[in-house]
């Protein structure tokens, strides 16, 4: 697999610390770049030095996360942002989502569960903390909010559920790998989960393939 490059945007110096010791031991990633504000992250990220994933606390000095990911997501679209934050606070999950955020971590998590939130979000979900998942469950059952599927995405969960490969299902619906994993990245937030066994397991309880 190829590296992904990271950045972290971090103020706790202590916290980032131990964030950069930890990517640094991973195999499959690249430390690009560890900032203490996003202002000067993001100058560098415009420079050409932007990297695949960024790892961004929303308490930031100045521009905070939130603001943030959406310049972020704005300039570079295919950058994948995961929030890793104190905050616990249903309204600023939902901005970060809202935002643009692929995910959102809480620092009590520890560090050795950052690698299965990357390998998470290299197969296409949406990290997220077991207390923020089940806070977004909540919400979206209170809100009374639209899980149905599109067609498009009903065809790709059908197809993962036979055992398809993501490359196999580009193949068969004349897309690009990257839009399969939009799509299943759509899927488990629609449906609230995090994995695929868990989307084929709901959706064939809901009867939705």
């Amino acid at each position: 697999m190829k590296k992904k490059y990271i950045s972290i945007i971090e103020d706790n110096a202590i916290f980032r610390e131990n964030m950069v010791t930890y990517i640094q031991q991973l195999n499959n990633y690249f430390l690009l770049g560890a900032y203490e504000s996003f202002e000067t992250a993001f100058e560098d990220f415009k420079s050409g030095n932007h990297a695949d994933i960024v790892l961004m606390d929303i308490g930031l000095p100045g521009i905070n996360g939130i603001e943030g990911t959406k310049k972020i997501k704005q300039q570079f679209p295919k950058t994948e942002l995961i929030i890793v934050t104190v905050f616990e606070d249903s309204d600023m999950v939902f901005q970060a989502l809202k935002a643009g955020a692929c995910g959102y971590l809480t620092k009590s998590l520890g560090l050795p569960e950052l690698n299965k939130a990357l390998e998470n979000l290299e197969k296409g979900g949406a990290p997220m903390s077991n207390k923020i998942a089940k806070m977004v469950v909540e919400s979206f059952q209170l809100n009374h909010q639209d899980n149905t599927l599109s067609k498009r995405e009903k065809e790709v969960l059908t197809l993962l559920a036979r055992g398809k490969t993501y490359s196999t299902i580009a193949e068969e619906l004349f897309v690009s790998k990257t839009t399969v994993r939009t799509h299943i990245r759509n899927i488990y937030q629609k449906l609230h989960v995090n994995s695929k066994a868990a989307a084929i397991q709901l959706a064939n309880e809901k009867k939705m393939i």
